[in-house]
């Protein structure tokens, strides 16, 4: 099934749940104690026919709704150190933790106000070689690279595509995202970096253009409301990594982060984060180095069940794809997860 069709499946089914009211008469079954909010990008500009990345990019009209609507349905915002005691007390009111992946300079442009606006805590995930201006965003790259090409061929394999419209470039990252996520990393950063060097790209120049630097992370850090975690040295795969490797991205970007800003950091996100990036290994590797949690990108709520899962944490996608009041309401209802974990409350395997 392709993305899109995909993305207009989910789509139909927060309108229907929402046209049965199932987000408010289903959430006492459905909804858990609260939740961890995933965001990316935060900005204005609207995007074109071609943008295969948009699931990563909301609107900060969008997150101002996003707060808005936490605070009419009862949750309370705290921020992720208080989560392992709000698992394992008793149940409350529902609770939210806001979090922001990669380190992005529009976290700071203009989801910063918003959140300061509201008076939330919020944590940043930080990749260490992104605040250095280097690091491939090789999702990105991919998709400027294909922007820029008028045929896309991946030496050795049978991918050889036009990519003269909007919908054929759509079909030619989804073509080549979903062979090169099947193999080895090593793989996937050469084929971008090449298909970069056919565009007129410089692979690896992303980061200083789109991320936030060490300056810019050490203003950030006076800021009382702002947690800041892990996200690894260079955002690799973990789980397709040996074990030394595992070990040295994670602890060695922990490390950095805690020299750079002189603040503890006791909290890490896996890169990619589903099932093939993350999985038991990498969850007892993030107990063992003394992290207080560990998030995925494992849809899902927080269950008391959670309290003994706290480095294999689900969460949910506010996903720039469905920027709506239907799917918004869904997601916080907790609905779509009955269907999505086939009725389970933890995926930890």
């Amino acid at each position: 099934m392709s993305t899109a069709r995909r993305h207009r499946l989910f789509e139909a089914g927060f309108r229907t749940i929402a046209a049965t009211g199932a987000d408010r008469w289903l959430a006492p079954l459905a909804r858990g104690r609260g939740m961890i909010l995933t965001f990316h990008h935060v900005r204005p500009e609207a995007l074109g026919v071609y943008a295969p990345n948009r699931l990563l990019a909301i609107t900060p009209a969008f997150l101002d709704h996003v707060l808005t609507t936490l605070r009419r349905r009862g949750f309370a915002v705290i921020g992720l150190d208080a989560v392992p005691d709000r698992l394992a007390g008793t149940a409350g009111a529902p609770f939210a933790v806001l979090t922001f992946d990669d380190g992005y300079r529009d976290n700071v442009e203009h989801a910063a106000p918003i959140l300061r606006r509201h008076g939330v805590p919020w944590t940043l995930f930080v990749t260490s070689d992104f605040a250095g201006g280097r690091g491939r965003l090789w999702w990105l790259e991919l998709e400027r690279a294909i922007a820029r090409l008028g045929r896309v061929r991946l030496p050795g394999t049978a991918i050889d595509l036009p990519a003269g419209s909007d919908a054929e470039k759509s079909h030619a990252f989804e073509t080549v995202y979903r062979h090169l996520r099947a193999g080895p990393e090593a793989d996937l950063l050469a084929a971008i970096a090449d298909l970069c060097g056919r565009a007129g790209l410089r692979p690896g120049d992303l980061a200083a253009e789109l991320c936030l630097t060490w300056d810019d992370l050490r203003d950030l850090a006076r800021d009382p409301m702002v947690t800041f975690g892990a996200h690894t040295v260079s955002h690799p795969m973990l789980a397709k990594h040996d074990a030394a490797t595992l070990r040295r991205e994670v602890e060695a970007g922990r490390d950095r982060l805690m020299r750079e800003l002189g603040r503890p950091v006791r909290h890490l996100s896996y890169p990619v984060g589903d099932p093939t990036s993350a999985g038991p290994r990498e969850f007892a590797l993030a107990r063992d180095l003394g992290f207080a949690t560990a998030v995925t990108t494992r849809p899902g709520h927080l269950f008391a069940g959670h309290a003994d899962h706290l480095h294999a944490l689900p969460r949910v996608s506010v996903n720039g794809c469905h920027q709506s009041p239907a799917a918004l309401a869904a997601l916080l209802s907790g609905v779509p997860f009955l269907a999505w974990n086939r009725g389970r409350r933890l995926n930890v395997g």
